[in-house]
């Protein structure tokens, strides 16, 4: 069996003189440019932008390293004669002429999909629908607070194909995954993490069945060997525990469980053989919510073997969580205000709003991805006393609030607006001293502010 470094070179002799067509000009494929020129390939950038729509020093970077390109919505007619593709998460695999090209010889691939085989190191990877940013973050925080040369990457931090020279055997690769990137992955990292798996990305799946199957390629090619650490409390995860083939490590925030991590009550702590051991208190942890309990017990799971309980408890403490994710921007005349951004789907939302015991005024709304908003009613009329939409899902948001206020008989006091400015100032014309002002962001626009 031939080593990681070994793999690495003989895919790098593979190279020269392959005609690669690069997929989508976007972070996650830039640094292929260099390296694809380094490895005397012949490389061909396909991108839906016409030229006009490119960075000016993207285009520059093709012409420095001899890079042909295609641009513009039809440019994939001529993914044609190519050995080797490697696509952007955003270019689906499904696509016709990535199938057609397929079928025809060309090898299709990622640079994540890359990484994951070439590493020399172990690779821990997270997907799930919700929690997936924090949760990679605190592993990652937990096993370099242990000592240990680590390498965040996948949908946060650096692009790390073009950083496989530098890895060994002892190193770390942290990775967030979407479903985007693990799309046809025939490949799984050493330690596996799903949260939870909910209705997401509707738009651009073609069903929510093939964004499960997506999920599940996280674990599906361990070995013997592998761990993967599922939500219990999820019905789609709990299940996925009959397809793993290695150790699977459950995490509830409902369950006592007799092996795993638990939240019970105020207290995370670690099951084993039916003795359980308290980790710590939720009261010594800077996130709120208890989702955000949730993403922790994950992370103590996926690191249980790599770091000491001293250290996971040190590192927890000193986790002030990621940006937009109920990220306290700060307070003006006494009202506190948050960021919670990353809350672009229902679950996401009430994760974030029964983060909260005193009402707040809400800004929600923007990009569509073609899911139902019906749950999200219940939680908006409880914890919500007035409610700012804009964007292209604000229509969606209404009606679901309306249809749920009218069999509750309850009122909450809605607006829609034009920008995000305007929501800015009507939040802080209706927050009161001592009230938190939750803030969705979204760059979408609507044509008027009314009250309804």
């Amino acid at each position: 069996m031939l080593s990681m470094n070994q793999k690495l070179e003989e895919f790098e002799r593979y190279l020269s003189n392959k005609n690669v067509a690069i997929i989508g000009l976007g972070v996650s494929n830039k640094p292929l440019l260099k390296y694809m020129y380094e490895k005397n390939a012949k490389v061909t950038v396909f991108d839906e932008r016409d030229v006009d729509n490119i960075p000016r020093e993207d285009f520059e970077e093709m012409i420095r390293y001899e890079a042909s390109y295609c641009l513009g919505k039809d440019s994939l007619r001529k993914l044609k004669g190519f050995d080797i593709i490697f696509r952007a998460p955003s270019c689906m695999p499904t696509k016709k002429e990535i199938v057609e090209a397929q079928e025809n010889g060309a090898i299709v691939t990622s640079e994540i999909e890359m990484l994951i085989e070439m590493c020399p190191g172990t690779v821990i990877g997270v997907t799930g629908s919700d929690g997936k940013t924090t949760t990679t973050t605190l592993i990652y925080e937990m096993i370099k607070a242990k000592g240990y040369n680590c390498y965040l990457g996948g949908n946060i931090g650096i692009p790390l194909f073009t950083k496989l020279r530098e890895m060994t055997e002892e190193d770390y690769i942290i990775l967030e995954l979407s479903s985007f990137q693990l799309m046809n992955m025939k490949t799984s990292p050493k330690i596996s993490v799903i949260t939870n798996i909910t209705p997401n990305h509707l738009n651009v799946h073609s069903s929510y069945e093939e964004y499960i199957e997506a999920k599940k390629n996280i674990f599906k090619y361990q070995g013997k060997d592998g761990i993967v650490v599922l939500n219990y409390d999820n019905d789609i995860t709990r299940e996925c525990a009959k397809e793993a083939e290695g150790k699977v490590i459950f995490f509830s925030s409902k369950e006592k469980l007799e092996d795993g991590i638990i939240l019970d009550e105020e207290v995370i702590k670690s099951c084993d053989d039916r003795i359980r051991r308290h980790i710590i208190n939720v009261k010594d942890v800077s996130l709120r919510g208890k989702h955000n309990y949730e993403n922790i017990c994950a992370a103590i799971a996926a690191t249980k073997s790599l770091v000491d309980v001293d250290t996971q408890i040190k590192t927890i403490k000193q986790f002030k969580g990621v940006e937009h994710r109920i990220e306290f921007v700060r307070e003006i005349d006494g009202v506190k205000w948050y960021n919670d951004s990353i809350g672009t789907s229902p679950t996401r939302t009430i994760a974030g709003l029964n983060s909260f015991e005193e009402k707040i005024v809400l800004i929600a709304g923007g990009y569509d991805k073609n899911l139902d908003y019906t749950p999200i009613a219940k939680p908006i009329l409880e914890h919500v006393k007035t409610l700012i939409l804009m964007g292209q899902t604000a229509e969606k948001i209404f009606l679901a609030v309306k249809e749920e206020s009218e069999k509750q008989g309850k009122k909450v006091d809605t607006y829609m607006c034009e920008t995000l400015e305007d929501t800015v100032r009507l939040a802080k014309r209706y927050s009161k001293p001592r009230r938190s002002c939750t803030i969705f962001t979204s760059k979408c626009k609507f044509r008027l502010i009314q009250k309804l």
